[in-house]
């Protein structure tokens, strides 16, 4: 498969190395469907758990998920990743998720429960120190999990104007802004005490989004109001059909292009969930087992979904069925503690 320039198709995989894992995986996507075939690896910084691409694809931004935390750029132009500069320090500990938002990378800072903006220069590459860093507040009713801030992922929203994270500790959803490398909060919105949210998802018509929690397996489908920066917590669902068990713990969520279904998965269960979206409201279709154990992440490119599993150490994919948007297992890639997908 290749890109609208011609350029073969990409798909850059971030992994755990403190587990075994092989750093950043490049593979290149099969043309006549969602194979994939590991082409090089890079082990610049440790634990580069997750990624994001910049506009254009140009160049690639991981975080290094460890206790002092920080974030590296990567050329992609060439055969394999080349580093651009040294890593930057993000101020926080143990980052999750990183997103491109408004000429700075954000991150959000698990182990300290913050999101930090770092500049990124004309060429990609970043400011060699962070412009600011927002420290979260809070805690949740579990004795555990939550006895202080875990913000857990960081994004902007459709309309560009709002960087949205999600803090697992506080059982909240912030909306911010980012005027001048300084992020303020803009609304705080509480969500179910206990619920634990990790990761958000947009509707692609920019007026609905889904939380999913990881403390309980259910997902919240919300309201957005762009023009106000509000989201309205509507409804919530199980993302499994029966009782779960004790460790069924919620991980990554995606949204079709066309915005008709929903994909879940959830670590424990070892499970992908499909929902089909009807109106404001979301019907739990089926599950599929996700083809290893511990899926970190799910990601969709062309008709087939992606998952990420951790602790079985694969990416497997599947195809996707266009009329109730379940998904078909069709093959698997070893890629030692695996953590997320992304593709160019």
């Amino acid at each position: 498969m290749t890109d609208g320039g011609g350029r073969r198709r990409r798909a850059f995989i971030g992994s755990f190395t403190a587990a075994g894992g092989p750093g950043i995986v490049t593979a290149a996507v099969a043309a006549d469907g969602g194979a994939l075939t590991a082409l090089s690896s890079v082990d610049g910084v440790p634990d580069p758990s997750y990624l994001a691409l910049a506009p254009g694809g140009d160049t690639l931004y991981a975080v290094s998920e460890t206790t002092e935390g920080a974030v590296a750029a990567y050329r992609v132009t060439g055969e394999r990743p080349e580093q651009a500069g040294s890593p930057v320090p993000v101020g926080g500990s143990g980052p999750t998720h990183l997103s491109v938002f408004a000429g700075h990378v954000l991150t959000a800072n698990y182990g300290s429960g913050s999101v930090t903006a770092v500049p990124v220069r004309a060429d990609g590459s970043l400011a060699g120190a962070a412009s600011d860093v927002l420290q979260h507040k809070g805690s949740g009713p579990h004795t555990r999990r939550q006895q202080g801030p875990h913000a857990h992922q960081v994004q902007p929203d459709p309309s560009g104007r709002w960087a949205v994270s999600i803090d697992l500790g506080t059982d909240s959803v912030r909306v911010c802004t980012l005027t001048g490398g300084s992020l303020a909060v803009h609304r705080e919105i509480s969500l179910r005490p206990g619920s634990g949210p990790r990761h958000l998802a947009f509707h692609p018509d920019g007026t609905r989004a889904y939380v999913l929690n990881e403390l309980t397996p259910t997902i919240t489908v919300c309201r957005w109001d762009a023009a106000e920066g509000l989201l309205e917590p509507l409804t919530e669902r199980q993302v499994l059909p029966d009782a779960p068990a004790d460790d069924a713990y919620p991980s990554g969520v995606v949204v079709s292009p066309d915005g008709r279904f929903v994909w879940t998965a959830t670590r424990g269960e070892d499970v992908l969930s499909t929902f089909a979206v009807e109106g404001e409201e979301l019907r739990l279709v089926g599950t599929v087992p996700c083809g290893g154990d511990w899926p970190r992440a799910v990601a969709k490119s062309g008709g087939f979904l992606y998952a990420a599993n951790e602790r079985s150490g694969n990416v497997t994919w599947f195809a996707l069925d266009p009329a109730t948007g379940l998904p078909r297992y069709e093959g698997s890639l070893a890629v030692p503690a695996a953590s997320c997908v992304v593709f160019d």
